[in-house]
């Protein structure tokens, strides 16, 4: 598989889990430390971490030690990107190509 595919598909991962919607959710509303996260969502410490590696790997999360506490935002650069890929693969070739298929 070609390792472009594989970036793609850390995108898509991050956007397939509803635990990862609601953390992104409340990013939206702006940086938020991982306790404050824990407070929020029905998830212990490990299972956040888990969900936020996979949020940071993709680009669409930032984080920021601070003393024992990460903070965690949502990055315009890795959401722009995201939004860029989206629609790179779903927009329609405008090119016919004739592949004599089924004809």
């Amino acid at each position: 598989m070609k390792t472009v595919y594989k970036e793609h598909a850390k995108v898509f991962k991050a956007f397939c889990d509803e635990k990862r919607l609601r953390i992104l959710d409340l990013l939206c509303g702006g940086e938020k430390c991982a306790c404050i996260l824990l407070e929020q969502l029905d998830l212990g410490q490990s299972g956040l971490s888990y969900h936020m590696k996979i949020l940071v790997e993709s680009g669409i999360v930032e984080s920021r030690q601070e003393g024992k506490w990460t903070h965690y935002k949502i990055s315009e650069k890795g959401s722009d990107y995201a939004i860029a890929l989206l629609k790179e693969l779903t927009t329609p070739n405008t090119i016919i190509e004739d592949n004599n298929c089924c004809k």
